[in-house]
């Protein structure tokens, strides 16, 4: 059989193979497309609808004239609905908080010449995001009423503004689906190879190399089967996410080829070095999966690194899947090309992983005699 006839059957048998194994469809597929869904619904306003909105309700112990504007004034946030127009009682008020029925209660003063507006919370919702956005309205508010209580007049204004290398303003739904492309082809590449795993447990790997069947062939045949399937997992997960959850793409086609190949190539052979020291396929599945945890939550995936506490920004730099993702928002959504230096210095680095990891697999096979494992 000459090499051309020899490398369709290897790829036509390896595709067979990948497409038999429920790990990848769960994985590469299924996996990354519920977990874009819900975060998507969470924090991306599956809707289409991201305004702010906090449900609230007042207390007004003593209603004066001075009680009687600072409502008029609360009426006037758009960002405040009101879970009843009229004040309530404190305890009520409580009640709704404890129950979650609403965001916040707000209390206020009980004499005419002024005092302190009081914010009441849930305990357990004191951190959250709601509850530090209605606190800084209400703080804005009160230096307002102060001001206006005086007749002052504001000597300074705040504006804000935003700037992006991206051809256009990007939003928090096109900058998790970029990455849960990135994640989606990098698990590809590191639950790959369990089918190595099975073969060599079979003793099937022994069986093959017995044979005039070229093994360089049938490692190509198997990258080329990845690739493809990293294809699948960007046409599918850029569907759901455009067309499901109104995400906007601006593709720069030589930056995505080349993060895309760079990342398929190091993610394999990451897989590749995961195969070569399991000794069974449950073994190989938990170390893929403590890599792809560790480095899902930690290389800017759902959320930025900044946001990540200061001691921990460092972990992420050594990380390939960082690159990988970054790599692939340029290609996707930044548009800035190939004339980066840091886009190149990404690439470097995973290509450092893909390198090493290539090495240390292949001495690990060489020094454990696959030939003879069985």
């Amino acid at each position: 059989m000459n090499g051309t006839k020899q490398f369709s059957s290897m790829f036509a048998a390896q595709l067979k193979m990948m497409f038999r194994e429920k790990q990848v469809w769960f994985w590469n597929l299924f996996f990354p497309i519920i977990l874009m869904i819900l975060f998507m619904i969470i924090f991306g306003g599956g809707g289409g609808n991201d305004s702010f909105k906090a449900t609230i309700a007042t207390v007004d112990p003593a209603p004066n004239a001075s009680s009687g504007m600072l409502l008029e004034a609360l009426g006037d946030i758009p960002a405040l609905e009101w879970k009843e127009e009229q004040p309530i009682d404190l305890e009520q008020g409580q009640e709704w908080v404890k129950n979650d029925e609403i965001d916040a209660l707000i209390v206020l003063p009980a004499s005419e010449a002024g005092g302190e507006i009081q914010l009441i919370v849930n305990r357990e919702d004191e951190q959250s995001v709601t509850t530090q956005a209605i606190s800084g309205i209400l703080d804005r508010f009160v230096q307002g009423a102060n001001m206006a209580a005086v007749g002052a007049q504001p000597i300074f204004t705040l504006s804000m503004d935003s700037v992006t290398s991206a051809s256009q303003d990007i939003t928090y739904k096109d900058f998790l689906l970029t990455g849960m492309i990135g994640l989606a082809i990098a698990q590809g590449g590191l639950f790959g190879m369990v089918d190595l795993v099975d073969m060599r447990k079979r003793g099937l790997l022994k069986r093959l190399r017995m044979t005039p069947a070229s093994m360089g062939l049938f490692g190509l045949a198997g990258m080329l089967v990845r690739l493809m399937l990293g294809i699948i997992q960007i046409v599918i997960l850029a569907i759901v996410g455009v067309f499901g959850f109104g995400a906007h793409l601006d593709i720069n086609v030589f930056s995505l080829a080349v993060a895309f190949f760079a990342g398929a190539l190091v993610f394999n052979a990451m897989g590749y070095l995961f195969s070569s020291f399991s000794k069974t396929m449950e073994a190989y599945m938990g170390v893929a999966n403590i890599a792809s945890m560790l480095m899902m939550f930690l290389s800017g995936v759902f959320f930025p690194m900044e946001s990540l506490p200061e001691w921990l920004q460092v972990v992420p730099k050594l990380l390939p899947l960082t690159y990988f993702v970054e790599g692939m928002r340029d290609g996707l959504i930044y548009g800035t090309g190939i004339a980066s230096g840091e886009f190149w210095m990404g690439m470097g680095i995973m290509a450092l992983w893909g390198v090493v990891s290539f090495l240390l697999a292949m001495q690990l096979y060489k020094s454990k005699s696959i030939a003879a494992t069985r």
